[in-house]
C-alpha cells in the first residue's frame, strides 16, 4: 500500500536540493573564469587611493 510523501520525504529532499545548491555555489566561487572579476572586485577598496592621498595633501597643505 503506498501512503505517499511524509514529512522525513520531504526533509530527505530538501537536504538533497540545498546540497545540490551548496556544492554549484562552491564550484562557481572556485572557477577559474571567475577568478579575474573576484579579483577585481577584492581590490576595488584600493582604487582611488592615489587620488585619496592626492587629496589629504592638498587639505594638509591649506592654512
Amino acid at each position: 500500500m503506498v501512503t505517499g510523501m511524509d514529512i522525513n520525504d520531504i526533509r530527505a529532499w530538501q537536504t538533497t536540493l540545498l546540497l545540490i545548491a551548496f556544492i554549484g555555489i562552491v564550484i562557481w566561487a572556485f572557477s577559474k573564469r571567475r577568478k579575474k572579476s573576484f579579483d577585481e572586485a577584492a581590490n576595488l577598496p584600493f582604487a582611488d587611493e592615489e587620488q585619496h592621498r592626492a587629496t589629504i595633501e592638498k587639505e594638509d597643505q591649506q592654512p
